[in-house]
């Protein structure tokens, strides 16, 4: 872009008011919004906004299916704790949005995203691409707004912004017409500012509500603090170890709280759940108190909810009101930021001894902890628990690690030892495949000096794996690992526990993903077995551009532990001893 292009998209911003057309509104608005990155797809309806794009300091990046522009929206987000941006143009590039606006939703991810539509006049008429997307996208967002007047934009991009941000954060479609970017308005960019945003009136802890937590707090023998995804978004790691430390309480992580408290900390647990480690499953269901921070009681986490820690007290400290008692009756609930909740909590609570709970805990881990020691043994076969385990020894754990959707998910999640938040970017809540490649620019963009690794199995690698032209039109150092085991693995493994292995459309025919890459223009390798791991790992970070790495392992490997549908917490299917008599998986309660 040129200086006078600069010049101006400067002055629109900060010397109103100016006359401006729609699209050119709509760029001065995220410009002032301090967006620098959008993601999109170009078509009729948006075309406008497209033509106008060139007068301001923003860069787009071009994606090959609207639906990653939203997954790469999501990946800036959650990498950088910004706002996302999305674009897309009417009718099928509107829809196409719909997933990665849902996973965003579900896993409280601030985007906006903002598509195109026909001209006002023509709407409801059944134009050509004309779709109702705010009525298709209203389950799945925090608010949509349709803008049909020029004289509206600005106010409705700053209101969405707002409401992604602000409270539980999530997505915001903002819909403008065709004509309404065609046309002119006064751009005033501070006269748009929305009123100032107003906590819902439940989001107010009463003093009597912190004396009570503090009181469980001290009573309690066998408490365990669950640390969600609230933990990164509330930006409360601090207090949440402070907590952990004062009290001696262990802390066990959902999969989206991973990073919010350091693996290597004495007190950290490790994940809860359906593949969660065991010892953290039979500490929560010994537990006399539970405090939940910034999770919500989800259906992976809890098991069966009927026999979910019945000896144990709750305290939930959570923003979003509607999710207190939704899923667990709690005890104390403390509806509020998660920060500031425990800033106030902290002064309440004493140092207590966690030493007696604490033994008890690492005595029912067994040999299980061996997942920490540098050498899984090797039988001449390639593990996917190899292939994590030592992709986060050679990176030291340094790295942002972007996951599909699957077993290779939950052994990342068992192997990979995150220190940092924002280090596992994972879709969680809505599961979906095809994530890890598009959301990983997204976070390449957000961290562009951080190692970056696309962690995906080989059958959700092909859903968008047609972003390796992204990667490679804007230059992007982006490492991936596919994990290839020729079937649907997660749903093979159900298939072989509760479907007496009729594995009916599991297994999966693949390209040769190295030639793929190099079609692209990208180097890459296959792997076979252990030894190969670390080399070939090297080889891709101190690649100068994009590397693919194809790790060919065991093809009927399964996530264990796993809790089936219906069953407790405490109810896990363990390992059998495949390698022998397995130190993976062998603990004391086998």
């Amino acid at each position: 872009m040129g200086t006078n292009g600069n010049a101006q998209a400067t002055n629109a911003r900060l010397n109103p008011p100016t006359r401006l057309t729609g699209a050119e509104i709509l760029w001065a608005t995220l410009a002032g919004e301090g967006v620098d990155t959008v993601f999109g797809y170009p078509g009729g309806a948006i075309l406008p906004a497209y033509d106008a794009l060139r007068k301001f300091p923003i860069r787009h990046v071009l994606v090959r299916h609207e639906q990653c522009a939203a997954h790469m929206a999501d990946g800036y987000a959650r990498a950088s704790g910004k706002v996302g941006v999305a674009i897309a143009t009417s009718g099928p590039g509107a829809t196409n949005l719909v997933t990665g606006i849902a996973t965003a939703m579900l896993d409280s991810v601030p985007i906006v995203c903002i598509t195109g539509n026909v001209s006002s006049k023509v709407l409801g008429t059944d134009a050509f691409q004309e779709v109702d997307i705010t009525g298709i996208t209203l389950p799945v967002t925090k608010h949509n707004f349709l803008v049909n007047k020029t004289d509206d934009f600005a106010q409705a991009i700053r209101h969405a912004f707002q409401i992604a941000r602000c409270g539980r954060p999530g997505p915001v479609l903002v819909d403008i017409t065709k004509d309404a970017q065609q046309g002119s308005a006064i751009f005033d960019f501070e006269a748009a500012k929305p009123r100032a945003y107003r906590p819902h009136p439940m989001l107010r802890v009463e003093e009597s509500g912190l004396d009570q937590a503090a009181e469980l707090i001290r009573n309690a023998k066998r408490p365990v603090i669950l640390a969600g995804h609230g933990v990164m978004e509330s930006g409360a790691m601090e207090q949440v170890r402070a907590l952990a430390e004062r009290a001696q309480i262990p802390v066990g992580l959902t999969l989206l709280g991973l990073g919010g408290f350091p693996a290597s900390h004495p007190l950290s647990l490790g994940m809860m759940g359906m593949h969660g480690e065991a010892w953290v499953n039979h500490a929560i269901q010994e537990s006399d108190l539970l405090i939940a921070c910034g999770m919500r009681f989800d259906d992976r986490v809890t098991g069966t909810l009927s026999s979910y820690a019945l000896k144990a007290k709750k305290i939930h400290i959570e923003i979003d009101p509607a999710e207190v008692n939704k899923n667990v009756k709690v005890d104390v609930a403390l509806v509020g930021d998660l920060r500031q909740v425990l800033e106030d909590l902290l002064p309440r609570v004493s140092g207590r001894d966690g030493s007696a709970w604490l033994k008890t805990i690492e005595a029912s881990k067994g040999v299980v902890a061996v997942r920490d020691i540098k050498n899984l043994p090797d039988s001449g076969h390639l593990y996917a628990a190899h292939v994590m385990h030592d992709l986060w020894r050679i990176t030291g754990g340094d790295a942002v690690v972007v996951t599909d959707v699957g077993q290779h998910q939950m052994w990342e999640a068992q192997y990979f030892h995150h220190e940092k938040p924002r280090t596992l970017i994972t879709s969680g809540g809505l599961g979906t495949m095809g994530f890890a490649l598009p959301a990983a620019i997204g976070v390449k963009f957000a961290c562009p000096e951080k190692d970056v690794w696309v962690v995906a199995g080989d059958g959700g690698f092909q859903m968008t794996a047609a972003e390796l032209a992204t990667i490679v039109q804007e230059k992007l150092k982006i490492n991936i690992a596919i994990i290839n085991n020729g079937y649907l693995g997660m749903v093979r493994q159900w298939q072989e526990f509760f479907y007496e292995r009729n594995y009916e459309a599991t297994p999966l025919v693949s390209p040769d993903f190295v030639k793929l890459a190099d079609a692209h223009g990208i180097p890459g390798r296959t792997v076979r077995t252990r030894a190969e791991v670390a080399e070939a790992v090297n080889q891709a970070r101190s690649a100068p551009g994009a590397f693919l790495l194809n790790f060919l392992v065991e093809k009927e490997e399964s996530v264990y532990p796993m809790i089936p549908a219906g069953s407790a917490l405490h109810e896990m299917i363990r390992r059998p001893g495949r390698w022998g008599k397995d130190p993976l998986e062998e603990s004391a309660d086998e």
